[in-house]
């Protein structure tokens, strides 16, 4: 079965929007403001064989580990109305906080496909409030680990599955909400998905969904057939993995050959004792993010991108993590660190593509007596050739919004003394790096606050004569902190972060 341009179009946005949809409703029914208002949530639609058919425009680092998690699903053998809810990093997972909750669609008794829905959870147990624990050394400190398990059949949840996660938790009415909230948005997917299939034919679709994958990988290819054969590589490091400072490297390879984009991640650091290692999903993630941004904004973003890679990782390596490793830092800063390496190279390699950006999530913890708190901060993008990065903004794999003043200081005792953007931190060239922003806390009442945070030491690069951006500070009261640490907090302490601006690009001044 054939499809037109136009046809395919229209089935490319029809799905979307259903996977735009679940993500409406899972924003609307949660309950933390992590999810709620943050955004730090990502759904997709996948085909019965688990390829994604489509995703919403949610967070990188989320969308492109998610295949591994229905795949996990599959071998579990699911019957039409299964609800699978699982973490583990080895098993499907990213990091624990990062719950997935996977509905196996049927029509007429037939397993058609998967609905699909990851939300970061402010707090899933573990040493620290939050889950997000400096210097975890493996995965069994950083929270509960959930396998692949039947959490529900139909609109029917699992209670006593749900009560053992919910025993496991500090803010257990918290994330129960929560939980809800990504069945309704499964429920949703599923809705839309038989819809679809009612509508247009169970056969129709499936072809359809291959056409997708098809057009998706044929335009990935075209482009990467426009580079030529092309070479670069490129180091880069974390500033240490939580336990030690020492860094930890992540080198890549690129090569463009034929119409495949070769990344041979030869060279980085084995897995270290801290939990700045990151599982092959993430890694997979990162490298089909900066496929993607080399791809014009029309391309449909399904599993064909993937097709197009050709990933050489180390076994064992810090970005292949295995068990029992932590990996709590690994999905938010480790990502990072493989896209900014992957971008340079991409540079040594005569690609156009832009300075570094901040390079960090920024990751705050708060946590006290009943109630945790979780956020990450934006900061500066590197420039390009075509202007200047925006300032304040996420950049990378993290394409969440922050959480409004308003929202935060309802729910927990905290106050934010400022938050502004931090002039003057982007880096000088002809077209100036983005700014970062500056946010004080002042906690109301004992609590911990715990930073995993990035480019404190190593400044954003600039490119092509660009100057770097600043690096980013932690203060507590006016003194520096370190940028990973736990600490314990009293009434009236304020904890400032001011995050890394981006890289300039070219030489001379702004204008």
């Amino acid at each position: 079965m054939s499809f037109d341009p136009l046809s395919l179009s229209v089935m490319s946005h029809a799905v979307s929007m259903i996977a735009e949809e679940m993500g409406t409703v899972l924003e609307r029914g949660a309950l933390s403001p992590n999810i709620r208002e943050r955004r730090d949530a990502s759904s997709a639609l996948f085909d019965a064989q688990g390829r994604m058919i489509a995703q919403a425009a949610h967070i990188p680092v989320h969308l492109g580990a998610m295949p591994e998690s229905v795949r996990a699903v599959i071998e579990r053998h699911p019957e039409p109305g299964d609800v699978f809810l699982l973490n583990d990093p080895f098993r499907g997972g990213s990091h624990l906080p990062d719950l997935t909750m996977v509905e196996a669609i049927g029509l007429e008794g037939t397993l058609v496909g998967f609905s699909a829905v990851r939300a970061h959870h402010a707090d899933v147990g573990g040493i620290s409030p939050g889950s997000m624990p400096r210097g975890a050394t493996e995965l069994v400190q950083e929270g509960i680990i959930v396998p692949p398990v039947r959490i529900a059949r139909g609109d029917e949840f699992n209670a006593d599955l749900l009560a053992l996660v919910l025993a496991n938790v500090r803010t257990p009415d918290e994330r129960m909400g929560d939980l809800q909230a990504q069945r309704a948005a499964c429920a949703a997917g599923r809705d839309g998905w038989v819809a679809l299939l009612q509508r247009e034919g169970v056969e129709r679709m499936r072809a359809a969904g291959a056409a997708l994958l098809d057009y998706t990988e044929r335009r990935a290819r075209a482009r990467i057939a426009q580079l030529g054969a092309v070479s670069g590589s490129a180091r880069d490091a974390l500033e240490g993995d939580g336990v030690t400072e020492d860094d930890v490297v992540v080198a890549v390879a690129v090569r463009a050959i034929g119409d495949t984009l070769q990344l041979d991640f030869t060279g980085t650091s084995p897995m270290v004792r801290g939990n700045v290692n990151c599982p092959a999903a993430v890694t997979r993630a990162a490298s089909v993010f900066v496929l993607r941004t080399l791809l014009e904004d029309d391309v449909p973003t399904n599993d064909g991108i993937a097709r197009a890679l050709d990933l050489r990782i180390p076994a064992g390596c810090a970005i292949d993590a295995r068990w029992p490793a932590a990996v709590a830092a690994g999905n938010v800063e480790m990502s990072q660190r493989i896209t900014d390496t992957l971008f340079a190279a991409l540079d040594d390699a005569g690609v156009a593509v832009p300075a570094q950006g901040q390079g960090t999530m920024n990751n705050i913890t708060f946590g006290g007596d009943g109630w945790t708190f979780y956020e990450t901060l934006g900061g500066g993008q590197g420039a390009s050739a075509r202007g200047p990065g925006p300032d304040a903004v996420h950049v990378g794999m993290s394409n969440t919004r922050n959480t409004p003043i308003e929202s935060l200081e309802q729910a927990y005792p905290l106050r934010i003394d400022e938050y502004a953007v931090r002039r003057g931190s982007g880096g000088s060239g002809r077209h100036r790096g983005g700014d970062g922003v500056v946010r004080r806390y002042r906690v109301l009442a004992r609590c911990t606050v715990t930073l995993v945070t990035e480019r404190r030491r190593h400044r954003p690069k600039g490119a092509h004569g660009g100057g770097p951006g600043s690096a980013g500070q932690n203060l507590l009261n006016g003194e520096p902190i370190p940028a990973k640490c736990r600490i314990e907090l009293n009434p009236g302490d304020v904890v400032s972060v001011m995050t890394p601006g981006g890289g300039g690009w070219g030489e001379g001044a702004a204008y």
